[in-house]
């Protein structure tokens, strides 16, 4: 992974941490179909604040909106590698396939359909109509 960019104190305010920087990695993932790897090019800038935690914030309370757009930290500074790994998890897109055609895994066989096809017939069971063909045999 590489990743590139510039880390500040913002002035004026206290404790308020700037991340701003460009990464560049290339992730390979199971895919949710088939779970061969599948690989996510993440190429992107992306600007982060961070706030210090402030007296009572392990207490409820209501947020306003520009506290939406921050994250926080407690101590004296943020872990990096922490802030990096955040952004490339949510970088991923929800559903990784290796393709869009991906056929998946036979859910009776547990062959992959992408290598080859079986011959397994899946039945669908409908156990809401249940309860009714109980009332049918009285």
């Amino acid at each position: 992974m590489k990743a590139a960019g510039k880390v500040e104190l913002v002035s004026g305010s206290l404790g308020e941490i700037r991340v701003k920087a460009h990464i560049a990695v290339r992730m390979e993932v199971d895919c949710d179909r088939c779970l061969e790897p599948a690989r996510f090019p993440i190429d992107s800038d992306f600007e982060l604040y961070y706030s210090p935690v402030q007296e009572g914030a392990g207490e409820e309370r209501a947020i306003d909106e520009s506290e939406a757009e921050i994250g926080f930290y407690e101590g004296d500074g943020l872990e990096l590698s922490d802030v990096l790994r955040e952004y490339v998890l949510l970088a991923l897109p929800m559903q990784r396939v290796c393709s869009e055609s991906c056929k998946g895994i036979c859910p009776v066989c547990g062959e992959n359909r992408n290598q080859s096809e079986c011959r397994c017939q899946a039945t669908v069971v409908d156990d809401r109509w249940a309860a009714l063909k109980e009332l049918k045999r009285v």
